[in-house]
């Protein structure tokens, strides 16, 4: 056995250096190298079998079972993956797949919150009374407002320090998050409560955008908002998609039970709440930072364009990304077909090779 030994001896030391290489980062073997740690990982199975039949060496038998195992646990199964390599797989997809699956309730979201900005907004240019009603009371930015006290509320806070814009973003942080669960959280009384909050905060921002124009402000007003609103206002509605998808469970459970049906609904509201977290996290930054600048109205409006686009383009990304799983889930039937149930194995030369060695 000696001589068995030292003949495959460097077989082994060399799975156990791509065995050891491999645990520390699967990806860092090449493809050769893959290969080289398939081909050594047979034959030192090989090698095992006959040490366990030719042998009573324990101390061997137990080395070759070790470095089998750990060779076939890297082979054949999944690698262990990071937190941090999952949370920037989130990021990067998964957030914007979760919301490509719910796409119609988060289009819904936005129908109704585009719908309740038409209606405040046509409400407030049709009658004051209305613009008055529906706007709070305790906001000095009151229809009829003259253009001077309009503009030095949009202009405020330009020259306060950094350490108070960021109180300043904590604070919106805080209250867009309180609405954002809201929206998702009354969602099990049958989106009732999701639907009546998505449109009054669209007309809440209609009675906003007419109060100003009203006032022959315009530009200013949306390069005031948009720079924010544009993640922050999206943020909203995926809330309120949430709320919906909730909703359906509660309404429309199918063929599972009402339990099992918000159960799963709300595994994929989680995925959307953490995303969302993160919006309305740069959303309130950017409300603070770039809201509260000295930019220049175009280059506030280029950067509200900029940002429309950033999150036109991750949605479509997660639309893409969704419909290629599922697309490679519907082939991998077809490509991998369950064998017959009568079909007798048939030993192939290298399984044949293999019992040969054995004997």
């Amino acid at each position: 056995m000696s001589s068995f030994v030292a003949r495959y001896k460097r077989d082994w030391n060399e799975l156990e250096q791509l065995v050891r290489k491999a645990r520390r980062w699967t990806r860092s073997l090449s493809a050769a190298e893959r290969e080289r740690l398939d081909e050594l990982y047979r034959r030192t199975a090989i090698h095992l079998a006959r040490v366990r039949t030719r042998t009573d060496d324990e101390q061997l038998v137990n080395y070759l079972n070790s470095l089998t195992a750990a060779a076939h646990s890297i082979i054949y199964l999944p690698p262990r993956e990071s937190v941090v390599h999952k949370a920037g797989m989130f990021v990067w997809e998964g957030f914007a797949r979760v919301i490509a699956r719910h796409w119609r309730a988060h289009l819904v979201s936005a129908l109704l919150v585009i719908g309740g900005a038409v209606i405040g907004y046509a409400a407030s240019v049709s009658d004051p009374i209305l613009a008055h009603a529906l706007w709070p009371s305790l906001d000095e930015r009151q229809p009829g407002s003259t253009p001077e006290q309009l503009l030095t509320h949009l202009r405020y806070g330009r020259d306060e320090s950094g350490g108070k814009k960021f109180f300043f973003a904590s604070f919106l942080l805080q209250h867009n998050l309180k609405v954002g669960i809201l929206a998702m959280a009354t969602g099990i009384l049958a989106a009732v409560p999701t639907v009546v909050l998505m449109i009054f905060n669209g007309m809440l921002l209609g009675v906003f955008a007419a109060i100003h124009h009203e006032a022959g402000i315009r530009a200013e007003m949306w390069a005031w908002i948009l720079p924010h609103g544009v993640t922050e206002l999206t943020a909203i509605i995926f809330c309120g998609g949430v709320g919906l998808m909730l909703g359906q469970a509660v309404v429309r459970p199918g063929e599972l039970s009402r339990n099992e049906s918000l159960l799963r609904a709300g595994r994929e509201a989680a995925l959307v709440c953490a995303g969302v977290a993160g919006m309305l996290m740069l959303a309130a930054l950017i409300e603070s930072y770039v809201r509260q600048s000295h930019w220049s109205t175009g280059a506030r409006l280029g950067f509200a364009a900029a940002t429309a686009v950033f999150w036109a383009a991750y949605v479509a990304h997660g639309i893409y990304r969704e419909r290629q799983a599922r697309l490679q889930m519907n082939l991998a039937p077809a490509l991998n077909p369950a064998p017959a149930t009568n079909a007798r194995p048939t030993p192939t030369a290298s399984s044949a090779a293999v019992v040969q060695r054995i004997d």
